[in-house]
């Protein structure tokens, strides 16, 4: 059966990752060379030492987190015979995934995909001041409930509050003014959800107030070179898959404001003859969410010199 390559989001950056990788195999450590002349910066240095907090910030952690990703990828083809083309039905990458998931396919060389990710990451974090959004996750919420609260919670406070993921198995994500998702985990517990959890992020990722990162990536992107890629990537705002590099770019920026919806992405891809996913990178936080979106579908994860006998008999 196929094959999908998936990528993940902020969130599984830890320090320390891709170090493996950079010392066993040149290729992983041909990309992280790449990363950090583009963006004129030792980036690798802060992703194997630290310190943490600085990896975390979302300038940082995004172009980071393509990094290993890439490493993975290039690791996979020079040990394992990795052909994108040939072996992946689809790629598709949760958030800043899905630019690892075009840089993978070709679409984007590594070093452009650095310098977006890092324009991004800037301008996400410059678009609501600091203690101003929130996010929180809501554990246990069908996505139609969490849509529901997170609307109530806006209409009350007149302030943005929305979803901003849908990961499958109840675990939705709100996005908004710090307010309106306080607000909103209140409701939540009133109607009798499991767990509504603040999650520890810099900015209100995913939701309309993020419009001026939208419009920096929107200028960013239209000066981007952007190439048909070997293998449909399954979109996060639309979970179908794109090919056509205007296309690609227009969904890039509706994504800055726009639910990640990647319960449908991996739905689809699981109903249209997939049943492997290869999560490429950083931690597995992408093959746990699967096993509650797909049961019938096997993942691994490949993020150092250990996984890849796991890849070869997969």
């Amino acid at each position: 059966m196929a094959k999908a390559f998936i990528f993940p989001g902020q969130g599984s950056q830890a320090v320390g990752m891709g170090k493996a990788l950079a010392e066993s195999f040149a290729p992983a450590r041909a990309v992280f060379d790449e990363v950090d002349a583009a963006l004129s910066q030792p980036l690798s240095r802060l992703m194997f030492e630290g310190p943490e907090a600085e990896l975390t910030l979302t300038a940082n952690a995004q172009p980071a987190l393509m990094a290993v990703s890439l490493a993975a990828i290039r690791v996979l083809e020079s040990e394992c015979g990795l052909d994108l083309a040939r072996d992946a039905a689809f790629v598709a990458g949760h958030s800043l995934g899905e630019y690892s998931a075009l840089a993978a396919a070709g679409a984007l060389s590594i070093a452009d995909t650095a310098k977006l990710l890092r324009i991004r990451g800037d301008a996400m974090q410059k678009a609501v001041p600091v203690g101003e959004g929130a996010m929180a996750a809501l554990l246990g919420a069908e996505l139609d409930q969490a849509r529901e609260i997170a609307e109530t919670a806006a209409s009350n406070l007149s302030a943005c509050c929305q979803v901003a993921n849908d990961n499958g198995g109840g675990q939705v994500v709100i996005s908004g003014a710090k307010q309106a998702v306080e607000k909103a985990m209140e409701i939540a517990k009133e109607k009798g959800i499991k767990r509504a959890v603040l999650l520890p992020v810099s900015a209100p990722f995913h939701c309309a107030l993020m419009q001026p990162a939208a419009d920096a990536m929107a200028a960013a992107l239209a000066a981007a070179r952007i190439a048909t890629p070997c293998v449909p990537v399954v979109a996060n705002v639309t979970a179908a898959p794109v090919r056509e590099p205007e296309s690609i770019r227009k969904l890039l920026v509706e994504q800055v404001t726009g639910a990640v919806r990647w319960r449908d992405c991996m739905a689809y891809i699981a109903d249209h003859g997939v049943d492997k996913f290869v999560e490429c990178g950083s931690g597995k936080v992408l093959a746990g969410l699967l096993k509650r979106i797909a049961p019938g579908a096997s993942a691994i994860s490949v993020g150092a010199p250990a996984d890849l006998d796991a890849y070869r008999a997969f």
